[in-house]
């Protein structure tokens, strides 16, 4: 398939699938989207042989797509702005000893709690799975999604204080979770390979600071120049071409695409646009960048959900997907408890706080498109199904029952 006809393909099924929803189904937004995707895909997989068309229209759909490039080189980075745009950097900063603990002590603990309970399952059940992979798949399943979290924090009445938490973390413990994860990877893709203390320091640098720092820089230009006109169609192109030379010198430079989008997103959410600095340009300015992430969700979460149709392996791998499931939750809660225990004053957090932060670290299409992203070997596919098993639950799972969640553990 050409560019054309994948991009008209998916806004036509995404059309078709949010209609569907919107009309019979009344899920809320991304949750039902990928729902109805999924049923639709699984009905493909079992009316194959009836309707031969459609299964092979879908599947050479998926296959055309290379998800793990689409999500991290290019619409991520748009998700990322767009949700940062939103964000009260004030309220950031209030809470900012907890979203650091946990975007990196929290990271960091969960990937090896994860980690050593998904091998000592393995060893259990004689599955072979090593444990630098079992590590790998934690490093890669541990960081909050912030497009799955924001999207469904939008619609649950989540304290204040824990969404800025819940919502800070998720845009921020990428820099950690992307140390872990290419480290992890190049220890598992040499079995002479050797990692030292420097190399790890410079490319934590790398990707964490130098996404930071090509973040502010673009987004300072950005409001320089924004700043200087009141005309709002050149505001907005002036946005959407940041975001995209952010995307194209992210890749060129090796640094986090996730934390430079989200640094501008920062700069430009929390500042005045225009001479003018007119309200109803700032409204305007904001309306757009929602409606570009409304559709960017409803077009990803439909890709996830049709994913499975290129992943006939997942019943071979269901009983470690429901381990991954569970070891994920348990690893989660633990990395959060620990560090509030040792660090009551600073963090604040009740239980009440804990349980609600564990339920809403929900995981989403990163997770997915960093598996795929993981070099052909015989372990590639268990990491892979586990964590499309560990998404589909999160968001479905937790993300339709947060809601009743914080309403038990507020009241």
């Amino acid at each position: 398939m050409n560019t054309f006809t994948i991009i008209t393909a998916l806004i036509t099924i995404s059309a078709l699938i949010s209609y569907i929803n919107n009309r019979f189904i009344k899920l809320p937004g991304t949750i039902g989207v990928i729902v109805v995707s999924l049923f639709l895909s699984l009905l493909i997989l079992f009316t194959g042989k009836i309707f031969p068309g459609a299964y092979t229209f879908i599947k050479d759909l998926t296959s055309s797509i290379d998800f793990t490039q689409t999500l991290l080189d290019i619409m991520l980075g748009f998700l990322l702005f767009a949700s940062a745009l939103q964000f009260d950097l004030q309220k950031l900063r209030e809470q900012r000893y907890p979203v650091l603990i946990l975007s990196t002590v929290g990271v960091i603990g969960s990937t090896f709690i994860f980690g050593y309970l998904l091998y000592w399952a393995t060893e259990l059940l004689r599955i072979d799975l090593p444990l630098l992979y079992c590590l790998l798949f934690g490093a890669l399943i541990s960081p909050t999604d912030p497009v799955a979290v924001l999207s469904v924090l939008k619609k649950s009445k989540v304290p204040s204080s824990l969404e800025t938490i819940i919502g800070g973390e998720s845009l921020l413990n990428d820099g950690t979770g992307i140390l872990l994860f290419v480290i992890l990877k190049e220890l598992a893709g040499q079995a002479d390979a050797h990692v030292s203390l420097a190399h790890t320091i410079s490319l934590f640098s790398q990707e964490v600071f130098g996404g930071i720092l090509l973040g502010v820089i673009s987004g300072l230009v950005a409001y320089r120049t924004m700043k200087r006109v009141d005309d709002f169609q050149i505001i907005v192109m002036v946005s959407l071409s940041m975001v995209m030379v952010i995307s194209v010198l992210g890749a060129m430079l090796h640094v986090s695409i996730p934390l430079a989008a989200v640094s501008a997103g920062l700069i430009l959410g929390n500042t005045s646009l225009g001479t003018k600095q007119s309200e109803d340009l700032q409204r305007y300015f904001h309306n757009v960048w929602h409606l570009i992430d409304e559709l960017l969700n409803t077009i990803l979460f439909v890709m996830i959900g049709l994913q499975i149709v290129v992943m006939p392996f997942l019943k071979n791998y269901w009983l470690t997907g429901l381990f991954a499931v569970a070891f994920v939750l348990v690893a989660r809660a633990l990395s959060i408890y620990i560090p509030s225990l040792l660090l009551k004053r600073s963090l604040k957090t009740t239980y009440r706080g804990i349980t609600i932060l564990v339920w809403a670290g929900l995981r989403g299409g990163i997770s997915v498109a960093l598996a795929m992203s993981l070099p052909e070997s015989p372990y590639k596919e268990i990491i892979l199904s586990g964590s499309y098993f560990v998404v589909l639950f999160s968001i479905i799972v937790q993300g339709l029952t947060l809601k009743r969640v914080v309403n038990r553990m507020v009241r």
